[in-house]
């Protein structure tokens, strides 16, 4: 019922597979017919497992995490590696989002993209999919901001402007530069701040 990513033609030319909605995928993971020890997320009608987090990823998206809700107002929200519902085909699981309002808003469904006010991946073996997969799909949805942290490179990924084929900005960041959300520029992070200390 899963597949992996490197197996899919990602050019979007998925007429040879079956595409699942988001409808059916809930209905799969509340039959028990998904892998409840798999975790899983729905891109573009395709059912993807999600890589194992490591420990520098975790952490990362910690410090990532406080350092946002220490500077966020209270008309906004984070969510951590939750679903947000982009269409009738895609439920990512994005890890942190920015939503508009507060957890209360959301019990009767998932953020969708005209919530949204960032998405942030944090990337240790998924560069790939997060740069030219989700990226596209981010864009085409309307997200008008999307960070990739490259844990590897220690660099941060920043698009924006959004377009039906994709982001028209990408800016690459690298230690120790200090950058905001286009939703909140008064909020200041550090890329180091947000980064596991070098052993």
């Amino acid at each position: 019922m899963t597949t992996s990513l490197s197996n899919l033609p990602f050019n979007l030319e998925l007429n040879s597979l079956k595409r699942w909605t988001v409808e059916e995928y809930r209905r799969m993971s509340e039959l028990g017919i998904l892998n409840p020890d798999e975790h899983t997320e729905l891109i573009v009608g395709q059912i993807l497992i999600m890589a194992a987090k490591g420990t520098p990823h975790v952490i990362a998206l910690q410090l990532l995490t406080h350092v946002l809700d220490s500077q966020l107002d209270l008309n906004t929200s984070i969510r951590t590696q939750d679903p947000i519902q982009l269409d009738g085909f895609s439920e990512p699981e994005p890890d942190l989002v920015i939503v508009r309002g507060q957890i209360l808003d959301y019990i009767e469904h998932h953020p969708y993209a005209d919530d949204i006010l960032l998405v942030v991946e944090v990337a240790d073996s998924t560069l790939d999919r997060d740069c030219e997969v989700k990226d596209k799909l981010y864009a085409r949805s309307g997200i008008f901001e999307y960070w990739v942290v490259d844990l590897q490179k220690r660099q941060l990924n920043i698009f924006r402007n959004p377009t039906p084929n994709g982001y028209t900005d990408r800016l690459i960041l690298a230690e120790p530069n200090q950058f905001s959300p286009l939703a909140f520029p008064n909020l200041t992070v550090t890329l180091t701040e947000i980064l596991p200390p070098v052993a």
